[in-house]
């Protein structure tokens, strides 16, 4: 695997700037594996790692992990064989009693999943069982992925770099662990307006969404930055992305976790 030190930094700060200036100006720009690489995880993620620094200097605040390109659907739709993780922020969170105005987003899509709330903080090795002693419950969530870079054009380090291209998201009803079915064998199914867009199951996640969130917690830990009590995890889409057009409405249904619904507007709603 290449390494940051085969990047210069000056590369790095130049990706995280042209990035930066695409969600800034609301205009998609060129993809930044001209100054990165294709597939350089270690600089992607110091280029991410520079965006988010500037974001919490802005004032946002982070408040969990997204692990993105768990489908294997995902993957085939934007060219990639491996997981990869952004950060969540608050003003990412989107209640269910509003609509959410596409013109936040540049090239909004929408994917279904389960998100988990923390407990604990992860701070040792866990894997697809233990990890649930750090969980308080289980949502279904909808989430909003979006990509600064043009068309979508991405490979492995263009969307690590562009903060996994989360976007926002919107969380059901809590369902406390102990209640939580098999989430390997979960169904689910996304809808646009009550037509079916989207269909997939737990196993699509990396096996399952407990895999998934075992996968981030170990990866985290290992960068220095470990999992934290309170955080929201949205462990991966578990079927394919659809794009979503203004007007609709989605909605995510997870077999023994519940559903979630989503309007999106362009500009106020009636």
């Amino acid at each position: 695997m290449a390494s940051v030190s085969t990047v210069d930094f000056g590369q790095i700060v130049a990706a995280a700037t042209r990035l930066s200036t695409a969600q800034r100006d609301g205009v998609p720009c060129a993809p930044v594996r001209d100054l990165i690489g294709p597939a350089n995880i270690a600089a992607a993620y110091a280029v991410q790692s520079r965006i988010i620094a500037d974001f919490v200097a802005g004032g946002r605040t982070p408040v969990g992990r997204k692990i993105g390109l768990t489908s294997p659907a995902v993957q085939a739709q934007l060219g990639v064989d491996q997981p990869d993780f952004g950060v969540l922020f608050s003003d990412m969170n989107c209640p269910t009693t509003q609509p959410v105005d596409v013109r936040r987003l540049l090239q909004p899509k929408v994917e279904a999943e389960v998100a988990f709330v923390l407990s604990g903080d992860i701070d040792v090795e866990v894997d697809a069982v233990t990890v649930r002693a750090y969980v308080e419950c289980g949502v279904a969530a909808l989430e909003i992925v979006d990509s600064r870079v043009a068309g979508w054009d991405i490979t492995l380090g263009d969307t690590i770099a562009d903060n996994a291209s989360s976007g926002l998201y919107a969380l059901g009803d809590r369902v406390p662990v102990g209640e939580l079915p098999d989430l390997t064998t979960i169904a689910m199914s996304m809808a646009e307006n009550g037509t079916m867009v989207s269909e997939g199951k737990g196993a699509d996640c990396l096996g399952s969404p407990w895999a998934a969130l075992a996968w981030l917690a170990n990866t985290s830990r290992e960068l220095g930055a470990p999992l934290r009590a309170g955080e929201v995890v949205l462990s991966g889409a578990l079927g394919p992305m659809a794009p979503v057009t203004p007007g609709a409405t989605y909605t995510a249904t997870i077999s023994g976790i519940g559903a979630v619904s989503t309007l999106f507007t362009e500009g106020a709603s009636a």
